[in-house]
């Protein structure tokens, strides 16, 4: 079946996730809908709480974050890493116990939890024929990033599977939730960058996440904050092949307003260049200034830089 056609039945609700062994799952979820019925003063004391905890006791995901810190922060000291590392935390859980907002909050909610800055970029670059690539970095609150963007266009994007099928079918239907209204899609990894490019010719947006280390297959090394960092070349490619700007994009809570500053920063320069090196040296770029606008809410416990140059050890060792 082509990836387009299965696309559209792929994330209907089917009755096997009600299988005794995604009990526990579901049980989760209710419990999980019984806090949502909190004010969202004290749902954010719960996040934090809950980071807090979850530094303490996760001491693997706390030495990835903290080393990922003091390599892109080395001017900050020990302890100032350590506190970075905590307020991380603290960031994560809050917005993981945010996400109710987007499953089952009504639209003009939703709304009212976003404010946008930028977005007037795409009309003028539509209106000089040019396609749109919005860079969209692993920030804690990306998710609010998704409505800020198909509640009004007209999107595409890839999607990573979550391996517990309840909570992928429940991801995978909030990032569609306001697109499919118009006609927005999901395509997996192995579905391959040829949909993502037919759509995109066609005018759809692309929503593209590209700072993960994914391995050396196929990547380059280019500094990320100084540090070398294993980097697919493919942004590039996939703008020029579609003939469209990138416009890195980053999503911010701001804890005193309650709500998601969704940030369209202007487009990446000289992309495409013709020369992947430079490319992706342009993206890690962007991608340091979206986080930038708010460091600490950056998904820092991911190995970005677990892939290193030949005869280089582990940084995570």
């Amino acid at each position: 079946m082509a990836a387009v056609e299965s696309n559209k039945d792929r994330y209907r609700f089917r009755f096997s996730l009600l299988h005794p062994r995604n009990w526990l799952t579901w049980a989760g979820l209710a419990l999980f809908f019984i806090v949502t019925l909190l004010p969202m003063s004290l749902i954010d004391r719960l996040g934090c709480r809950l980071g807090n905890f979850a530094a303490s006791k996760n001491r693997k995901r706390f030495n990835i974050a903290a080393t990922n810190l003091a390599l892109c922060f080395p001017e900050k000291t020990g302890d100032e890493i350590e506190q970075m590392t905590f307020r991380h935390f603290q960031a994560q859980f809050r917005s993981v116990l945010h996400y109710y907002i987007l499953w089952w909050r009504p639209s003009f909610i939703v709304r009212k939890k976003i404010v946008k800055t930028g977005f007037e970029q795409i009309e003028v670059h539509r209106s000089q024929g040019k396609n749109i690539i919005i860079l969209l970095v692993h920030s804690v609150g990306l998710d609010f990033a998704g409505p800020a963007i198909t509640l009004d266009y007209n999107t595409v994007a890839p999607y990573k599977k979550i391996r517990n099928p309840v909570i992928d079918w429940v991801m995978a239907n909030a990032r569609m939730r306001f697109s499919s209204r118009h006609g927005g899609k999901l395509f997996t990894r192995e579905d391959g960058l040829r949909p993502l490019i037919r759509e995109v010719r066609a005018g759809k947006i692309l929503v593209y996440l590209a700072d993960e280390d994914l391995g050396e297959k196929n990547s380059i090394f280019v500094p990320f904050y100084g540090v070398p960092k294993a980097t697919l070349p493919v942004l590039g490619r996939l703008a020029k092949s579609c003939n469209a700007v990138v416009l890195p994009c980053v999503s911010c809570y701001e804890p005193e307003q309650k709500r998601y500053s969704i940030k369209l920063l202007p487009a990446i320069q000289d992309m495409p260049s013709g020369d992947d090196e430079r490319d992706a040296a342009n993206m890690n770029r962007a991608i340091e200034q979206a986080i930038d606008q708010c460091p600490l809410q950056y998904l820092w416990t991911l190995r970005y830089f677990q892939t290193r140059p030949e005869g280089e050890a582990s940084v995570y060792e």
